[in-house]
Parts: C-alpha cells; sequence; structure tokens
C-alpha cells in the first residue's frame, strides 16, 4: 500500500538576514492509518515541518510524497490541489464561520472540489456523524462547547476523505476534559472503516502518548522516532 507521506533528507533553510535552519536531514515515512505525535521544545522545527507537510511551504532541499505523489516540482496551483484532495487541517484555532450552521460549516471543506451543493451537505452529514455530532447539525457555532467546536473543526478536516489529517495543537484552546475527549476522537479515528492517518503537532505528554508513534524533534533533526525500522 502506498505510504500517506514519505520524507526524504527534507530540509528548510531561511535565507538572510536571519539565516536559520529551521530542519535537516528529516527523513520518514508514515503508513496509511498511522497516528503520529510530532514533538519537541519550541524552536525545534515542528511547525515548519507540519507546513510542508501539508504543502504550505517548500522545502530548501529534500522530497515529500503524499499519497504516492511527489510535491517537489509542482507549481502552486497543483500544490492547491494537493491540499483540496489529499490534506486535512485542524488548527489550535477553530476557524468556524458564525453566520453558518454546524453542517454548513462542514460542507466548506469540499468547496475548491467544486463538488454539487447536495454531494457536499452529503458528505458533512456523514463526516458530523463521525465526529459525534449528529445532533448539533442544525447548530451555529457559537451554541456549542469549544470541544464540540473542535470536533466539528474535525469533520470539515474529514469531509474529503483525505489521505492525512494534519492537526496543530488540537487541543491548545480546551480545558482538560475536552481536550481529553479530542484526543481519544483523533487517535481512535483509525478504526473506523475509512481509517485515517493523523500527524499532529503538540507540547503535551499526554496528547502525545494517546498517538501509537512519537517523532521527536530538536534543533530541526529527528532525535528519535517510535516508529523507525532498519
Amino acid at each position: 500500500m502506498t505510504p500517506a507521506l514519505e520524507l526524504r533528507n527534507v530540509s528548510k533553510t531561511y535565507p538572510p538576514p536571519t539565516t536559520v535552519t529551521a530542519l535537516c536531514d528529516v527523513d520518514f515515512t508514515v503508513q496509511r492509518g498511522e497516528t503520529v505525535a510530532i514533538t519537541g521544545a519550541s524552536g525545534a522545527g515542528k511547525s515548519t515541518l507540519l507546513s510542508i507537510l501539508g504543502t504550505l511551504e517548500r522545502p530548501s532541499g529534500g522530497t515529500v510524497r503524499i499519497a504516492g505523489t511527489d510535491t517537489s516540482t509542482m507549481s502552486d496551483t497543483q500544490l492547491s490541489g494537493v491540499r483540496a484532495w489529499h490534506i486535512g487541517f485542524v488548527f489550535q484555532q477553530f476557524f468556524l464561520l458564525d453566520h453558518l450552521s454546524v453542517l454548513e460549516n462542514v460542507a466548506t471543506g469540499l468547496v475548491y472540489r467544486g463538488v454539487a451543493t447536495s454531494i457536499r451537505r452529503e458528505h458533512a452529514t456523514q463526516a458530523l456523524e463521525r465526529v459525534g455530532l449528529a445532533g448539533r447539525m442544525r447548530h451555529r457555532p457559537a451554541q456549542l462547547s469549544g470541544g464540540e467546536q473542535q470536533r466539528v473543526a474535525i469533520a470539515r478536516a474529514l469531509v474529503g476523505r483525505p489521505a492525512v489529517l494534519l492537526a496543530d495543537e488540537p487541543t491548545g484552546n480546551l480545558d482538560t476534559a475536552n481536550g481529553h475527549e479530542i484526543v481519544n476522537l483523533l487517535a481512535t479515528l483509525r478504526e473506523t472503516d475509512e481509517g485515517t492517518t493523523v500527524v499532529l503537532i503538540t507540547h503535551n505528554n499526554d496528547v502525545a502518548a494517546a498517538m501509537e508513534r512519537k517523532i521527536q524533534l530538536q534543533d530541526g533533526r529527528i532525535v528519535h522516532d517510535s516508529g523507525a525500522t532498519g
């Protein structure tokens, strides 16, 4: 089976006047259905790595493959297509539109695919059922708890059945109880029929522990990978 993600000798250096090497020789493969936590101190390169995995930034060197597709030489338009079809994003902030219902918010995740409205709503319904919000579809974001709003954001990321879901500190704005629920949800997404590859960035050891694999960065390099082979 084609891996969800493959990085080979990936580096990222930001140019002068403040030359910074954010990543150096990062090399790993994530198989479909894996749940991975990327950890490390502030400045270790976590956010840069997530941006490169999500094709929001280009590496200075090396190769990034997403669902088997080499993104190294793609145009910006082609990369937008990769994000629309293969990647789901979840952030610390929920970024929900207050004037739209929960169902409509989730359906926006398919807008850039040119999918008919009826199909968008059907898939959004399925995604909300998957995250346990079947009874909240007609609510507005302001009527939901923080944990429920993050579930909506996860459903929006999942609605297009992406090859990989990338999460940046997904529990950062939640209390302990809601954070625990979100972590459990992310950790068990692979157990559904569709199976979901999850890669998240976190400073929280409890969040990292819920993922089956841990990759630790230090000064832009991988210093530990619990799933490494060979």
